[in-house]
């Protein structure tokens, strides 16, 4: 296989840099260095040495287990493993717990051949000359004074110096600004090579197929962990003077909750954690401050409704005794229900005039144009950040995982090289793997659609229940009873469910997706999290998104009318709308949902790492009175994992979609979601500082595959937000009652006006006309009204088309249709012109890359026109030499 022709190639190179192994001593398992008793020293007991990376395992001669020849085998792999890390010229140092005799910590060491033999191959950049071209400007100009307060204060966490950078050569050397080769390649670099190493030494060759790797070893439990090591403690700077103190500085300036208010130390969490969780944090953050913009223009459209609901005129007739009072509504449920009060939606009327106004379309509009400003803006953020972190021509060639190779046992003939290669399964075996991974992931989502339709069932149910136990309606005087209608409890209750079936169904997926994506076996680690993503944000899409789905358009859409209702699986009838709409059902439940997963969340990243880090101290309190060195330390912190990045991510595209998808139904979502994620930047900074062990820095360009996926679902927003409005709001229907006053089937008035619109959109429906299936209870009937009302549009009992849609329904389907179409375009317009308006990668930065690049090739040319210029000077000063000695006159 090609990657195994690599390994060999690579294994060729390290040899004619660093012997043979038979050229070294006789390899041996690291002798057992007593530990010196500085807690906080980072290197090797002869203090010259740097830890570039921790290796733990478990004696096995301690062990109390009688399965010798297993342990005999996990030996010899780890010596072979050991043994092959000092042939690639790593230096290794083994010493055994404080705590736990029975753990042994082998400290591993990059000596500068090896780093710079390897910086070579993964195509490192590194600094040439300090560069005096990256001046960042504020965008707040002359108000820097105002905004000095946020700012990282830069006597404590000091700038970065620039360079001009290239990817190193060996042969260039000369080339780079070494000063210090202690320092050229910094702690971040150092922990990403050496894992770069151990993820690609073999330790075992069976039938020809060789296994490697340090994370097959940690998962099959030869190891039991593998980190590069935090700098000091979080909570006080190191004594050692060679500490650069970088995890207490960002405890301090990041993580700690007095630092709430002030911007994020972005090239601090870059150095230190590598790029790929910068970028994470730089989205978060810039996708924070966007929210505020929206926040503002959500919470001032939640103002103006809850102003003008006194202005309300169809909720103030649904409240009024001769209006609302005597309006006696047909039962919504067969035989159990009762006839009630229009009068009893009161309260609900009230609250949806706050939700369901004319700010309510301002502010969909405004996201819809939100959202394109955002995105938009990001990729400029982001095109900045590539320049600034020197990402802007990443050269990074992802080698295959291990599990990818441990399977490789196919011989096939490369279509480009025309040679041999192994590959884990025929392309018969990956369809096979892909139609089984496909119907797995249908299967769940049909799972979720069940759970859906589940809900759906409880909510009929308890509807009936809540309707038959319901005190007598028409002379309700419980001020308890004015908000406990049927319909708000089945809402609340069927909102608190779905939250828990929720949430259970999304930490059994998890699982499962992992299941899935692990037998699919992708070939690198980006297609894993790219194959891993597409999954769950598929499930997570339908989990959190479907019940929201049915209430905005599905609930009271198909419902027929009293005496011909429609039922769901032939025996439920299908539930209706409160006489307003279910605009205020869908804001219950986006509430619940929303405010349910940020609690639940933050309880998961807090409380979950502090209790497991709490028991893992009890544990080891016998030896709590003895020194522990840092590499002790951070063993007992918890594992990130590489998938922990993912969760964070999902989480974050999740409570997106929440923000744009709904809010039409919802302008304080973009508020809740700002407090959430002020909060989540700071949990999120707390945990990785304290709580969890330093992760291997990773290089990223971008955010990768969620920025198709937003932009998916801002496409999707438009369409969503449009037909709540047309179709879950009753806007629609009082602008056309609005503005055709003098139409007879709509009013009589002289005036725009409100009044009368409840009246007009209540058709009526005789009591005899119930079939023997859908009659209601009659003895709790209206006291000798022969009529009641029912929300739609139809012709009343007595006329030629009694019951059948009447001219004023077909009106308003015509208007909201328009409206939907009109409301599409006008956004849409808008957002290819600022798609269009606002280029990816601004001008400044364009110039900057352009100028940059032209310096470092300017320099890397001159530099090598010098060397040709030292060099012919020798050459053509020996050939003078050489000329001279022939023309010499020879002596006898």
């Amino acid at each position: 296989m090609f990657f195994t022709a690599e390994l060999e190639n690579l294994d060729q190179m390290i040899v004619s840099n660093f012997g043979t192994l038979e050229s070294q001593q006789d390899f041996r398992s690291p002798e057992f260095e007593e530990f010196n008793g500085k807690p906080d020293s980072l290197f090797f007991n002869d203090g010259q040495r740097r830890i570039d990376f921790v290796l733990v395992y478990e004696d096995e001669s301690r062990k109390e287990t009688n399965k010798k020849g297993s342990n005999e085998k996990q030996r010899r792999k780890r010596q072979a493993y050991e043994s092959n890390l000092i042939h690639d010229g790593l230096q290794l140092e083994a010493t055994r717990s404080i705590l736990d005799d029975k753990l042994v910590f082998v400290k591993v060491h990059a000596p500068w051949e090896v780093l710079c033999t390897y910086a070579e191959i993964m195509h490192i950049k590194l600094p040439l000359k300090p560069n005096d071209l990256k001046t960042r400007s504020s965008a707040f100009g002359n108000f820097n004074w105002f905004t000095k307060v946020l700012q990282v204060d830069e006597s404590i966490i000091k700038p970065e110096q620039e360079f001009f950078t290239a990817p190193f050569e060996k042969n260039r050397m000369s080339d780079f600004y070494i000063r210090d080769r202690e320092t050229f390649f910094n702690p971040a670099t150092r922990s990403r090579i050496v894992y770069f190493i151990l993820s690609r030494i073999k330790y075992q060759v069976r039938d020809n197929v060789k296994k490697f790797g340090i994370n097959k070893l940690v998962s099959s439990g030869i190891y039991k962990a593998a980190f590069p090591l935090h700098d000091c403690n979080f909570s006080h700077p190191s004594k050692d003077f060679n500490c650069p103190n970088e995890r207490y500085l960002l405890y301090r300036e990041w993580g700690h909750p007095r630092s709430i208010y002030k911007k994020q130390p972005l090239d601090l969490i870059r150095k230190y954690y590598g790029e790929k969780i910068g970028i994470y944090f730089a989205w978060l953050g810039y996708y924070t401050q966007m929210l505020l913009l929206a926040a503002v223009v959500g919470v001032a459209c939640f103002v103006y409704g809850y102003v003008n609901q006194n202005n309300c005129t169809w909720s103030k007739e649904v409240c009024h005794p001769d209006i609302g009072g005597k309006i006696i509504m047909c039962p919504q449920c067969d035989s159990h229900c009762q006839f009630w009060k229009l009068n009893i939606t009161c309260e609900s009327s009230k609250k949806l005039c706050i939700f369901d106004s004319f700010g309510t379309l301002v502010f969909a509009v405004f996201m819809g144009v939100w959202v394109t400003l955002f995105l938009e803006f990001w990729k400029r953020r982001q095109a900045e950040l590539e320049y600034e972190w020197d990402t802007v021509e990443l050269q990074q060639e992802e080698q295959p995982r291990p599990e990818y190779e441990a399977r490789c046992t196919h011989v096939v003939i490369n279509e480009i090289t025309q040679e041999e290669e192994r590959v884990p399964f025929s392309a018969w075996g990956k369809c096979i793997r892909v139609a089984l991974c496909a119907s797995a992931v249908l299967f769940w989502i049909l799972l979720i659609i069940a759970s859906v339709i589940g809900i759906i069932v409880y909510r009929l149910s308890v509807f009936i229940v809540f309707s038959a136990k319901l005190p007598n309606s028409f002379n309700v005087t419980d001020p308890i009873q004015k908000y406990l209608t049927p319909q708000t409890a089945t809402s609340i209750t069927a909102s608190l469910i779905s939250f828990i079936i929720i949430m259970i169904l999304n930490i059994i997926y998890e699982k499962v997706a992992i299941m899935i994506t692990n037998f699919e076996l992708p070939r690198t680690q980006t297609d894993y999290e790219n194959s891993l993503t597409m999954k769950m944000f598929l499930f997570q899409f339908v989990n959190y998104y479907s019940s929201c789905f049915y209430i905005a358009f599905f609930k009271g859409k198909f419902v027929g009318y009293p005496g011909d209702p429609v039922y769901w699986l032939g025996k439920y009838r299908n539930e209706e709308c409160d006489p307003g709409g279910c605009l205020l059902e869908l804001t219950t439940q986006l509430t619940i949902i929303m405010g349910g997963k940020a609690i639940w969340n933050n309880i998961q990243e807090v409380l979950l790492p502090w209790v497991k880090n709490l028991i893992g101290r009890c544990r080891t309190v016998s030896g709590s009175e003895k020194v522990t060195p840092r590499w002790e330390q951070d063993y007992h912190l918890q594992l990130m994992g590489r998938l922990g990045l993912f969760y964070e991510y999902l989480e974050m595209i999740i409570q997106f979609g929440f923000v744009t998808l709904f809010v039409a139904s919802f302008p304080l979502a973009p508020l809740l979601a700002l407090v959430n994620n002020i909060l989540e930047i700071r949990v999120d900074a707390w945990k990785m500082t304290t709580q969890y062990r330093r992760m291997v820095p990773e290089k990223a360009q971008d955010i990768g595959a969620w920025q198709p996926i937003m932009q998916g679902i801002a496409i999707l927003a438009v369409v969503t937000n449009a037909m709540i409005i047309a179709f879950t709001s009753d806007m629609i229907p009082r602008l056309v009652y609005y503005w055709s006053f003098s139409i007879p089937p709509y009013g009589d008035h002289t005036h725009h006006t409100m009044e009368g619109y409840i009246n007009n959109t209540l058709s009526y429906f005789s009591v005899a006309d119930f079939k023997n299936r859908s009659k209601a209870n009659l003895d709790s009937g209206p006291g000798g009204h022969a009529m009641c009302r029912y929300r739609d549009f139809r012709y009343p009992p007595g006329h030629p088309q009694q019951y059948k849609h009447n001219i004023y329904y077909w009106h308003v389907i015509a208007a909201k249709l328009a409206f939907i179409i009109v409301m599409e375009h006008v956004i849409y317009s808008v957002k290819f012109f600022i798609s269009y308006a606002i280029p990816d990668v601004s001008k400044s930065t364009k110039s900057k890359i352009k100028r940059e690049k032209y310096l470092t090739q300017k320099l890397l040319h001159e530099n090598h026109l010098k060397d040709m210029t030292k060099t012919m000077e020798v050459i053509a000063e020996r050939m003078v030499e050489a000329v001279d000695n022939n023309l010499r006159p020879k002596s006898e």
